[in-house]
């Protein structure tokens, strides 16, 4: 089993769907996307800057939008799933989970709310990079963090308020390195309340279906068959830990024998290759990356 995943916020760069618009159909797939979601992604994705789409509010929608581009041109049939952060809405769509339009409605609705939820409170986001792991988690709490991403690989993200962001940099756990983030607030903890409030209201307005794949969730990382279960994990998602480590845990134990990171791809295949050590990984990051892919999607052992 090839396991199919799709990457968070932050992984995007200036100008990276560029060679996607080279392929035939893909310019006009984006305009229907960015249709959907009310913004213009072509130009965010080729001509737009690095603080423009850092904006969580657009962010999103050009993450989401490229992962379904990219598993369109893979032309494979696609057996397992699963979606780091936002990257569920791409894993909802890829598994049929609800249709692409309704994903990047979804998104949209998803990135204006959690930008408006980071604008009530200053708040971020740190990566921590080694140390032990209950050492590590004991500084969080003893500073009032949340550790919002269990990425495994040795990696935890912290989020809270800045004061308390910039005392761990300051005072980091033992044998660990702490990288501030990017992003615009504390995503995946209770300051993204409201987020969740205002993407409930919307994800009722939709109607998903059971997923055609395989489907796991970064709640805990085990498998839904439900698309509507899978659509209110998705919702609480937002206000809730990622735990990635916990999905490598369940694509370890469902003896998966590769693995395909959607565009922007790289960040998920890096936490791969230190966790899930002698798996195959291909990152999809240009249409230059899509043999490589195909082939290890073909590969049936």
């Amino acid at each position: 089993m090839i396991v199919v995943v799709a990457p968070g916020q932050g992984s995007q760069t200036p100008g990276f769907l560029a060679p996607w618009l080279e392929l035939d159909g893909v310019r006009a797939q984006l305009e229907a996307l960015g249709e959907a979601a009310g913004l213009d992604l072509v130009s965010l994705g080729t001509t737009a800057d690095a603080d423009t789409i850092r904006r969580t509010e657009v962010a999103q929608p050009l993450i989401v939008a490229a992962g379904i581009i990219t598993a369109a041109a893979l032309q494979r049939r696609i057996e397992a799933v699963a979606g780091h952060s936002v990257g569920e809405v791409t894993s909802a769509v890829v598994s049929g989970v609800l249709p692409a339009e309704d994903g990047m409605r979804l998104v949209a609705v998803r990135g204006r709310a959690m930008a408006a939820a980071a604008d009530a409170t200053p708040t971020g986001m740190s990566a921590v990079v080694g140390g032990d792991e209950t050492v590590v988690i004991d500084r969080l709490t003893e500073l009032g963090l949340t550790p919002a991403n269990r990425n495994g690989a040795s990696q935890i993200v912290a989020a809270g308020e800045l004061p308390a962001l910039e005392a761990l940099r300051a005072e980091p756990p033992a044998g660990a390195r702490v990288i501030p983030l990017q992003v615009a607030g504390a995503f995946h903890t209770a300051f993204m309340g409201s987020a969740v409030d205002a993407l409930r209201d919307f994800a009722g307005s939709l109607s998903p279906v059971d997923p055609a794949t395989r489907l796991w969730t970064n709640r805990d990382g085990s498998a839904v068959t439900s698309g509507r279960a899978f659509l209110d994990l998705l919702v609480g998602q937002v206000a809730s830990p990622v735990r990635w480590d916990r999905c490598m845990e369940s694509f370890a134990g469902a003896g998966i024998t590769g693995l395909v990171e959607l565009a922007p791809a790289g960040t998920l295949t890096g936490l791969a290759k230190r966790a899930l050590k002698g798996v195959p990984t291909v990152a999809v990051k240009t249409p230059s990356d899509i043999p490589a892919a195909q082939d290890l999607l073909d590969r049936t052992e």
